[in-house]
């Protein structure tokens, strides 16, 4: 029997994490995201079905260190944007989890509660899982996988000048492709020039970078005809990075003010689709991804920093 004291079947924990609520919301509902930081340290997802809706269903594979693979099924039933998800593991163990984002200025205080249907189900997660332990490695492993992201946004603008440009992905071929491209239009490398991951300063909690990844290309600036300048950078999938045709290219604008910045955001986006919202990121950006109504793929990023 359930009663109304829960003190002996749940598991609470929160976090202040430095990162705004609409990338932290980000990380948590896109499976691309997702995929790369959930579960405890170890383990890897496959994700077949990620429906973030009401009653939607999500279905994802956990593959543990040892090779053991663990299927979980799961109910969202209750989904609030930026706020609040509700889910119901329906696979064995039982339980419903809540996530709640409250926006803290620039950061998120994220509270994640786990109540189980009943004690003994509880004890027995806990001793054969070690659900409590998981769970905290899972909210660092989000914390982390934040960070890293936020390092990389930090490196896509060095001044304040108004301008446009094309911003590129490549899936490890950026270096190549710009080479390419310089000789072309007999271009010149600009700005940053060709920045690698290996040389910028990572979170010192991020696990070091294999060289392989060293070597790829964080950003890159390769000014062509009558003064355009090219952006890209490679697109590892082991830092949240999907690349698809279609979702390789922007065209990036980067105004004069904030007030200009949000006008063409809610201009392009009108009848289109909001991809991240614009937001105040406390790297030091107003900063926001759409699609028009016609497909064309918009970036947006006036820097703040004086």
């Amino acid at each position: 029997m359930i009663t109304d004291n829960t003190a002996d079947r749940e598991i609470r924990i929160s976090r202040l994490l430095n990162a705004p609520v609409a990338l932290v919301w980000e990380v948590w509902t896109d499976p691309e995201h997702i995929k790369n930081w959930w579960g405890p340290n170890g383990f890897t997802n496959t994700i077949s079905v990620m429906d973030v809706q009401q009653n939607g269903e999500w279905n994802l594979t956990m593959h543990g260190p040892d090779g053991t693979d663990y299927r979980n099924e799961s109910i969202f039933k209750e989904v609030v944007k930026h706020k609040k998800l509700v889910y119901d593991h329906i696979s064995g163990p039982k339980f419903t989890a809540t996530i709640e984002f409250e926006e803290q200025g620039d950061k998120t205080m994220l509270s994640w509660h786990m109540l189980f249907r009943n004690k003994e189900e509880f004890i027995q997660t806990v001793k054969t899982f070690k659900a409590d332990e998981g769970l905290k490695q899972n909210v660092e492993k989000l914390d982390l996988y934040l960070s890293t992201r936020i390092a990389l946004y930090k490196q896509s603008k060095i001044n304040n000048m108004a301008r446009v440009t094309t911003y590129l992905n490549f899936p490890g071929k950026t270096e190549e492709a710009f080479n390419w491209y310089k000789t072309i239009f007999n271009g010149e490398f600009t700005g940053v020039g060709l920045r690698r991951f290996g040389d910028i300063e990572m979170p010192a909690e991020m696990p070091a970078l294999d060289d392989a990844t060293k070597k790829l290309i964080i950003h890159a600036e390769l000014t062509i005809l009558a003064g355009h300048v090219l952006m890209a950078t490679d697109s590892p999938e082991s830092m949240g990075f999907k690349m698809e045709h279609g979702n390789n290219m922007h065209i990036n604008i980067e105004p004069e003010n904030k007030e200009e910045t949000k006008r063409l955001f809610n201009a392009l986006s009108e009848g289109g689709s909001i991809t991240m919202p614009l937001e105040d990121m406390f790297w030091g950006a107003y900063f926001g991804t759409c699609t028009d109504k016609y497909g064309i793929n918009w970036m947006f990023n006036f820097s703040t920093q004086k």
